[in-house]
């Protein structure tokens, strides 16, 4: 999204019309699946105390949705332009969830020493 953001393009238009919203449909997918993910590994590796993750669940699908819904209003767009996808990639929906998966990922390698 940054790459195409960075071409300053007033729609998706030439030989990359459609890359975008490709991107952006598999992203809406995976969104709508990444809480059940998160409920998946925590059960798999049996991370305890269960509250602190089940909290963090609630806040995950938060966030998730909030990014979910930034990313299906700008496919309901008719044209995307680079503008629009930069100010995507600065929603802080996005943000949000960008960190809570790094947060994810470091504790989840973290466990995985320790086990």
């Amino acid at each position: 999204m940054l790459a195409f953001a960075g071409q300053g393009l007033p729609t998706e238009a030439g030989g990359r019309d459609g890359l975008i919203r490709d991107f952006l449909s598999r992203a809406a997918q995976a969104l709508a699946g990444i809480e059940n993910a998160y409920a998946s590994a925590v059960k798999e590796m049996a991370l305890a105390p269960a509250g602190p993750y089940a909290a963090f669940q609630a806040v995950l699908a938060r966030d998730a949705q909030d990014s979910l819904a930034a990313v299906e209003l700008v496919l309901a767009q008719p044209a995307i332009g680079s503008q629009l996808i930069d100010n995507l990639n600065a929603s802080i929906h996005l943000r949000a969830l960008l960190t809570d998966l790094f947060l994810i990922d470091e504790i989840l390698k973290g466990s995985q020493i320790t086990r």
